[in-house]
C-alpha cells in the first residue's frame, strides 16, 4: 500500500472514530515530544467485538477492553492517550490493521513497550485453492459480511498477518493478548459460558486485499518474534469462552489474566503467570488451557515485568470517580478474584493507598457488576480520595445466605425442567435458573446413555433413556454425579442432594481467597515424598507480605500453560511457614478428584486428659519463622493420592485464633479417632464450611463492637487471614 493510499485510508478511518485529523496530528506532537524523553514509551491497542452482523453478539467482549485499559493506567503505568480502543463496528479488518500501523508501528521506538489485545470471535478460513490450506483468522466486526455479488469471501484478519504486524515492530518488548479460539464446537452444553469460535463455511475464501497486505508485510517483517503471544488456549480442540456474572459478562482467560496483574509481583515468570492465570480458570469450573503462542528463547526465565512493567504497588482495583459531595466515591473492583466479587458484600471495607502514609478507609455501600459506590468511613488527612488512587482490601463482608446456583441445560424437554425446578425447590441452600439467563455454579443436564437406547418410559414420572448428571459451567461432567439410565428427573435431584451440599461447602470456602490481599505473612508448598528430598509441585504465599525478589526463586515452574499433574499414588504433603511475629492456626479443606469433601483431622493424643489412650483433635499451631510439613504422620500412613484422574483442589487456611468450631464440627462427624494427622472424607462438609467461616468471622471481630458487626454476614479482616487456593491435576 502506498503511503499517500494509506494516509487517505487513515484519514477517513479517524473520521469515523470521530477524531479530527488535526486532533490527531496533536496527539502525534506529543508522541514525539515523548519520544525525545531517555525513558521508553508504552502503547497499547485494545480490540473488542460483542456485535457482529451474521453471527450470535458476544457480551462480553467490550468488558474485556475496559479490563486491560484499566490495569494498563493504574497497573502498568500507561498514558490514557497512549491507549487507542476500537470496539464493535470501529473495529473493521482495515481499521484494525491501519491503526496497528499507525498507532504501534508507526510510533514505536526501541526498548518502548506495546500491548496488543483482541477479544472476539476466531475461525478457520481457506486461503488457496484446496479445502486443506485453511489457516487461523480473527473475525473482525465486517468479517463475515457477505456482498451479493460474491457471498463466498471474507474480510478476515489472518492470524499469521498479526504476527507479521508484530514482527514489523522496532522493539522486542512486545506482548499480545488474543482472547479468542478458532475451531467451533459441532454441539454444546447449553451454559453460562459462550463461545468465541464461529464456523465459516467450507466454500468461503478470504478476500484478496488481505493476502496483498500480508504480501506487503512479508518484505519487512522482521524473521524472528519478538516477545510474548498470550493465547486463550492451548491446543485447537479448546475454546475460548466468556464467563458471566451479575452485571457483566467477560472473557474467561481476559478476567483472570488482569485480576492476577492487579495483585501479583513484577519478578513473576511467564510461564508462572500462565500457570496461575489456568488455575484460577480450573476454580471457575473450564478446562481452558492459556498458553504462550510465540515466546522469547528461553521463555521460562522472561520475568513479567520485561513485557507488563508493574509499575505501582498491588491492589484490588482503583477509585475512578469521586461525587460532589466529597464523601462518595465511586472504585474500580478487578483485581478480586471473580468468584469473590460475585458475592463481595455490602460494609465490605477498602484503604486508599496513599504514598505518604495515611490511611483513608472506605465502606461499600453498593456494587454493580465490576463497580462499587464507597462512602469515606475515616481519613487521617482533610484530602479526598483522587481518581486513579489504588485501593486495597481491608474487610471482607460475605453474606451467611450463600446458595448453590445450578442452570437447568436448555436440551432438557419442558417437562423436564419443570419437574427439575420442583424438585431442587425442596432441596436448602440450592437455588435452580435457566442456563444463560443468570449466572451459575452448575449445569444440570443429561447425556445419553447408547447402552439403553431402546429404553421407554413406563410410568407416569419423567423416564428417560439419558442419564442426569452435573456439568460444570464450560461442559464438563462432574464426576460422580451421573446416575442410571432411566432414573427420573425428582430422584435425580433427591440423588444429588449429598453432593450439591459438598460443591456448596466448596464454594464457601473458596470465598475465603485472599493470596493477594491478607496481611498474614505466610508460605505453602505442595511436595511430592519421593527419593531422598521432597519435589516440590506448586508454591503459594501472601502476596502483600513477600519480597518480590524471593517469590519467583521459590515458585515450581510447571510447563506453561499446564495445571501441575500427580500421579495416582503418590505421597504429598505441605510445607508451611510462618514469617509473621506472631503464631498462626492452620485449617486444610478440599475436594479430591472424585469431587469429594476431604480435611486434614489433626488429631493428637493428649496427655493431660482422664483417657490418656483417646486422641482429640487439636489446632494446628505455627510459631513464628516455624515451617511444618502437614499431614504430620509417620511412614506408612502418609497422604496417598486416590483416583479417578481429574481435578483436585484443596484450600491452605489460616488465622490468627485457634479453629475452634470447625474442629468441633469435625469431631461432631463420629469418625474413626486416629493417633495422628490424617486426610479424611468430610461426612457433614457444609456444617464444617459454615463454621470454618465462623471462626475466621470470630477471629477477625474479637475487638469490634458486637453492635457494629452485622448479623446476617460474615465479616472478615485481611489482618486475621490468609487462604491459599492449590489446584492440581490427578493423572
Amino acid at each position: 500500500m502506498k503511503r499517500r493510499t494509506f494516509l487517505q485510508r487513515f484519514g477517513s478511518i479517524l473520521a469515523a472514530l470521530g477524531v479530527a485529523e488535526a486532533e490527531w496530528f496533536q496527539f502525534g506532537t506529543r508522541y514525539r515530544q515523548a519520544l525525545a524523553q531517555p525513558s521508553s514509551r508504552k502503547l497499547a491497542l485494545l480490540v473488542g467485538i460483542n456485535q457482529y452482523s451474521e453471527s450470535p453478539a458476544l457480551n462480553g467482549c467490550l468488558v474485556d477492553v475496559e479490563l486491560q485499559k484499566e490495569v494498563l493506567i493504574h497497573r502498568c503505568g500507561f498514558q490514557p492517550s497512549d491507549i487507542l480502543s476500537l470496539t464493535d463496528e470501529q473495529a473493521s479488518r482495515e481499521f484494525i490493521e491501519a491503526a496497528f500501523l499507525e498507532h504501534l508501528i508507526g510510533q514505536a521506538k526501541p526498548g518502548d513497550l506495546v500491548v496488543f489485545h483482541f477479544s472476539g470471535y476466531g475461525s478457520r478460513v481457506r486461503v488457496g485453492n484446496t479445502p486443506e490450506a485453511t489457516q487461523n483468522a480473527l473475525v473482525p466486526a465486517d468479517g463475515i459480511e457477505e456482498s451479493p455479488q460474491n457471498p463466498k469471501i471474507v474480510n478476515y484478519l489472518l492470524e499469521e498477518t498479526l504476527l507479521l504486524m508484530l514482527r514489523s515492530l522496532p522493539t522486542d518488548r512486545v506482548t499480545a493478548v488474543l482472547d479468542t479460539s478458532y475451531y467451533a464446537p459441532t454441539s454444546i452444553l447449553t451454559a453460562p459460558l459462550r463461545v468465541r469460535a464461529r464456523q465459516t463455511p467450507p466454500a468461503a475464501v478470504l478476500t484478496g486485499a488481505e493476502l496483498d497486505f500480508q504480501k506487503q508485510l512479508q518484505e519487512k517483517a522482521s524473521p524472528e518474534q519478538p516477545g510474548v503471544i498470550l493465547s486463550a488456549t492451548s491446543t485447537p480442540n479448546q475454546v475460548a469462552r466468556e464467563i458471566q456474572y451479575s452485571g457483566f459478562s467477560a472473557g474467561l482467560f481476559t478476567y483472570t489474566l488482569t485480576q492476577y496483574l492487579w495483585e501479583t509481583t513484577p519478578t513473576i515468570t511467564i510461564p508462572v503467570l500462565i500457570s496461575r492465570v489456568e488455575s484460577a480458570m480450573q476454580q471457575l469450573g473450564s478446562t481452558q488451557q492459556p498458553g504462550l503462542l510465540i515466546g522469547k528463547k528461553n521463555q521460562q526465565r522472561v520475568q513479567l515485568n520485561e513485557n507488563f512493567v508493574l509499575e505501582t504497588t498491588g491492589a484490588e482495583g482503583v477509585v475512578t470517580a469521586t461525587e460532589e459531595d466529597g464523601k462518595t466515591v465511586q472504585v474500580w473492583l478487578a483485581g478480586i478474584p471473580p468468584h469473590v466479587l460475585e458475592h463481595y458484600g455490602v460494609n465490605s471495607r477498602l484503604n486508599v493507598v496513599n504514598q505518604a502514609g495515611a490511611t483513608t478507609q472506605l465502606i461499600v455501600r453498593s456494587r454493580s457488576g465490576l463497580t462499587a459506590k464507597t462512602q469515606i468511613l475515616s481519613t487521617e488527612n482533610k484530602t479526598s480520595p483522587q481518581i486513579g488512587q489504588l485501593v486495597q482490601e481491608a474487610v471482607r463482608v460475605l453474606p451467611r445466605n450463600i446458595n448453590l446456583i445450578i442452570a437447568l441445560d436448555g436440551e432438557l424437554e419442558r417437562i423436564e425442567r419443570v419437574d427439575a425446578t420442583s424438585a431442587f425447590a425442596t432441596v436448602a441452600h440450592v437455588t435452580s435458573v435457566v442456563a444463560g439467563e443468570q449466572p451459575a455454579d452448575y449445569v444440570f443436564g443429561k447425556r445419553p446413555d447408547t447402552k439403553n437406547k431402546d429404553l421407554i418410559a413406563s410410568t407416569s414420572l419423567i423416564i428417560s433413556p439419558s442419564r442426569y448428571g452435573l456439568f460444570s459451567s464450560s461442559s464438563e461432567r462432574v464426576p460422580n454425579t451421573f446416575g442410571e439410565a432411566g432414573e427420573a428427573v425428582k430422584v435425580a435431584v433427591q440423588r444429588l442432594s449429598p453432593k450439591l451440599k459438598t460443591l456448596l461447602a466448596a464454594k464457601l470456602w473458596r470465598l475465603t481467597d485472599n493470596e493477594g490481599s491478607s496481611r498474614l505473612n505466610v508460605k505453602a508448598t505442595l511436595e511430592i515424598i519421593s527419593g531422598i528430598a521432597p519435589r516440590a509441585i506448586m508454591h503459594r504465599e501472601t502476596l502483600r507480605t513477600a519480597n518480590p525478589e524471593t517469590i519467583n526463586k521459590k515458585s515450581a515452574n510447571p510447563e506453561p500453560g499446564h495445571t501441575p499433574t500427580i500421579s495416582i499414588g503418590s505421597r504429598v504433603q505441605y510445607r508451611v511457614q510462618n514469617i509473621g511475629n506472631n503464631p498462626i492456626y492452620c485449617m486444610l479443606v478440599g475436594l479430591n478428584s472424585a469431587k469429594n469433601a476431604i480435611a486434614l483431622y489433626p488429631w493428637q493424643k493428649v496427655t493431660e486428659t482422664e483417657d490418656p489412650q483417646e486422641p482429640q483433635l487439636i489446632d494446628i499451631t505455627i510459631a513464628p519463622g516455624e515451617t511444618l510439613t502437614l499431614p504430620q504422620t509417620t511412614s506408612g500412613f502418609e497422604w496417598v493420592i486416590q483416583g479417578p484422574p481429574s481435578f483436585s483442589e484443596t484450600q491452605l487456611i489460616f488465622s490468627t485464633a485457634p479453629f475452634t468450631q470447625t474442629l468441633n464440627a469435625l469431631a461432631s462427624a463420629k469418625h474413626p479417632r486416629a493417633d495422628q494427622q490424617r486426610i479424611l472424607p468430610i461426612l457433614n462438609p457444609l456444617e464444617v464450611a459454615h463454621a470454618l467461616l465462623q471462626d475466621l468471622h470470630n477471629a477477625s471481630t474479637t475487638a469490634a463492637d458486637p453492635n457494629t458487626v452485622p448479623a446476617d454476614s460474615y465479616v472478615l479482616d485481611v489482618n486475621h487471614w490468609a487462604s491459599l487456593g492449590f489446584l492440581f491435576q490427578v493423572v
